[in-house]
């Protein structure tokens, strides 16, 4: 049996709480994007998030490059960290660990 990871419990919690507030959201994610961005101290917080996101899509990009991975195969992944920030590189590290995991040792 697998042990459940950390990033796997971090994916599934944030994901289901996301969905959630976004069922019980009044506006639209981009109404709420704009909103935040709109005042100095809330646009701070998104530029350093998505200065992160940045990095992060470096790190995955890097990573699958050293996979022998092309930069397709890490698209699906920027697009969920361009739109979620962390769902991207969770989902990446979760996809990455049950790949390894059930691949033959060499």
């Amino acid at each position: 049996m697998l042990r459940p990871s950390i990033a796997l419990a971090a994916l599934l919690g944030f994901s289901l709480y996301t969905l959630a507030t976004m069922l019980m959201a009044e506006q639209s994610l981009m109404a709420f994007g704009l909103e935040l961005i709109s005042r100095p101290d809330t646009a701070q917080v998104v530029i350093d998030l998505y200065l992160m996101a940045v990095l992060a899509c470096v790190w995955m990009y890097h990573d699958a490059r050293g996979r022998g991975r092309t930069l397709a195969s890490v698209l699906p992944y920027f697009l969920l960290t361009a739109v979620f920030v962390s769902v991207g590189p969770l989902l990446y590290i979760v996809v990455n660990q049950c790949s390894r995991r059930t691949q033959p040792p060499v």
